[in-house]
């Protein structure tokens, strides 16, 4: 059974999942008085370092065939993000970390004082033309985790997308700390309950369909039978399917790839799991965990691995906190001058590793992880620990 200090550290961590919350804000020093206000900072991401440039798309679905599990009286929504290799991107935008209308409500929600920040954009240009590379593009899905949303998992999906992967990011309506659909609407978290075994359960089999839902829809938008802005007809590979997530994401991976025999691989970023709905199958796992891993609290890894009969492997990322498997990890060290954050509060919310050295190493093993099991393309950085990357932990 999951314990709660369990659940808090990985599955759930409340707000900490989400936004700058995960530090109280009310501890730190008081500003002194100023006569003008301080220019607002403008937060960045890191780029990502593959050949590619990057286009982006939103995509708003409707599953009427389910109501909603949390709004019973609603057809069950959601928005996914697609982000692909480009061509032609210098008369198309940039696309925004988050959507505009749920910037307000993030603001608000984790105490951000209006005019502090300014936040980043991402390296993606909006609706640009897909380049569908010689036979079509692997396909990675992302789950965020609960009261998280997809703009949290930026960083390491424009990475894939830029080494020519088409990334399919979910937000789980409801479970979401915030999701924005066309029009400006904005739905907001409404999981009511304790949060114990029985509501994770619940979540993920909520989030089990949104994610076989999203592969019909992917299915049928690769086969040019649904229409967005640009045309991916052809553009997926649908034979090399792999899914990642982080926190409850990560939970829902190994749910989903048991459930749907079209994921290929699966990647936990430092989620509990919840046996048997996140048992073992034939297909390969990767469990990356945040230091100083499961530990005693945290039995479900050691159930998993007893019953993932395919190719597995755990590591832990040394100096790390669960929030460092998030674009939290960046965004949190540049945001602490206009927050009043101290080193010692921002080494408690992102851990003591620096957060370029954490970024570069998630990025190498999650590339590395894809690149083997869907590519059939060996870095070997699987194989044993790197003395380049020697705050990853091989574990088992």
């Amino acid at each position: 059974m999951l314990t709660k200090s369990s659940l808090t550290r990985r599955s759930l961590l409340g707000a900490a999942a989400s936004a700058l919350a995960s530090v109280p804000l009310a501890t730190a020093a008081p500003a002194r008085p100023r006569r003008a206000r301080a220019a607002p900072l403008q937060l960045t991401l890191p780029g990502p370092t593959g050949p590619h440039p990057l286009g982006t798309v939103a995509w708003h679905l409707v599953d009427r065939s389910r109501a909603d599990p949390w709004q019973p009286s609603r057809p069950r929504e959601l928005m996914v993000q697609l982000w692909y290799p480009a061509h032609r991107t210098h008369d198309h935008p940039v696309a925004p970390w988050m959507s505009p209308a749920a910037v307000p409500f993030f603001e608000r929600e984790q105490g951000i004082p209006a005019g502090a920040l300014l936040l980043p954009a991402t390296h993606a240009h909006a609706a640009a033309p897909v380049d569908r590379g010689r036979r079509g593009r692997p396909v990675v899905l992302y789950s965020p985790g609960l009261r998280s949303d997809r703009s949290l998992g930026t960083v390491l999906i424009e990475e894939l997308a830029s080494r020519g992967y088409v990334v399919v990011a979910i937000d789980h309506t409801y479970d979401a700390d915030l999701v924005e659909f066309p029009g400006g609407r904005v739905e907001t978290f409404a999981v009511a309950g304790d949060i114990d075994d029985a509501l994770i359960a619940k979540a993920l089999a909520v989030r089990t369909a949104d994610t076989r839902f999203v592969l019909d829809q992917l299915t049928a938008l690769n086969a040019g039978r649904r229409r967005l802005p640009v045309t991916f007809a052809g553009a997926c590979d649908l034979s090399r399917i792999g899914m990642v997530g982080h926190s409850l994401g990560g939970a829902t991976a190994a749910a989903a790839i048991r459930a749907d025999r079209r994921l290929r691989a699966g990647a936990d970023l430092d989620g509990s799991l919840l046996p048997p709905l996140t048992a073992g199958t034939d297909r390969p796992f990767l469990l990356f965990g945040s230091d100083p891993g499961p530990g005693p609290n945290d039995p479900s890894w050691d159930r998993f691995w007893a019953t993932q009969y395919g190719w597995k492997r755990e590591l832990a990322l040394t100096g790390s906190t669960h929030i460092s498997f998030t674009d939290l990890e960046t965004l949190m060290p540049q945001a602490a001058p206009a927050l009043g954050l101290t080193p010692d509060r921002l080494t408690q919310a992102i851990g003591s590793l620096d957060p370029h050295r954490a970024i570069r190493a998630q990025r190498a093993y999650l590339r590395a992880f894809f690149d083997l099991h869907l590519r059939g393309l060996d870095h070997h950085l699987l194989d044993r620990p790197s003395p380049h990357c020697p705050q990853v932990r091989f574990l088992r």
